[in-house]
């Protein structure tokens, strides 16, 4: 429940700072700069969706990886501030935003360019074209490709904030220490396939749901006519 409300409330930020941003720049610049655009809105969401994420992460962690521990985060989170304090719900902040940023930039910029690159290059016929159940399975391609490079990037710092919630007292250099370079990236295919598979399943409920409600859904974005009229005058 709670990583769908995180997914929730990271989705709503990161459509608030694009706004944001977007107005600051202007619409030409937004165009131009899209993937830049789309890197910036989804890291500033990030930052703050994890501040609230940091003790449920914790929690669930350590019910996880400590067996005995706990077997419900009611249980869990006053065992925790017992023990270590305010302290045990932050102390992987950090590595969480080491995690949580990277997986969340990829999420939103790869899956934004690789709709408009399977449009371009793979689907044979404009978006406006297609049907909703051909648009579905690009918006699921798309997922499962940005899933991918999701789990790459964020995989060695998920690894580090499970040994940091494991063993009371470390910092997250010495679990990265402890762990290895090689052992920060075990158990990346099976987090690839999870990751993978979520991400796709993630934008395609996201998708269906606009589809079955009959909610706008934006094509790609295209050059803006002001830009057009530049580029045709040079």
């Amino acid at each position: 429940t709670y990583l769908k409300q995180h997914t929730r409330t990271n989705t709503n930020l990161n459509l608030q700072f694009r706004v944001l941003y977007s107005n600051a720049i202007g619409e030409e610049n937004a165009y131009l700069y899209r993937t830049s655009l789309y890197l910036a809105s989804s890291a500033s969401a990030e930052f703050i969706a994890d501040i609230a994420l940091s003790p449920l992460e914790s929690a669930k962690v350590k019910i996880q990886t400590t067996p005995g521990f706990a077997n419900t985060m009611r249980e869990a989170m006053p065992k925790i501030y017992s023990q270590e304090g305010m302290t045990g719900f932050y102390k992987s902040l950090v590595p969480l935003w080491m995690r949580q940023i990277p997986y969340t930039m990829m999420k939103f910029a790869c899956f934004e360019r690789t709709v408009e690159l399977l449009y371009k290059h793979v689907v044979p016929k404009p978006r406006s074209e297609c049907t909703k159940g051909e648009q579905l399975v690009v918006t699921f391609a798309a997922g499962y490709i940005a899933g991918v490079f999701c789990a790459i990037v964020s995989h060695p710092a998920d690894t580090v904030v499970s040994k940091l919630n494991q063993e009371k007292g470390l910092t997250a250099l010495e679990a990265a220490r402890r762990l290895g370079f090689g052992g920060m990236w075990k158990g990346l295919v099976a987090r690839i396939i999870m990751i993978g598979t979520l991400t796709a399943a993630q934008w395609f409920i996201y998708d269906a749901f606009k589809v079955a409600t009959r909610m706008p859904r934006p094509p790609p974005p295209e050059m803006p006519e002001s830009l057009k009229k530049k580029l045709q005058a040079q």
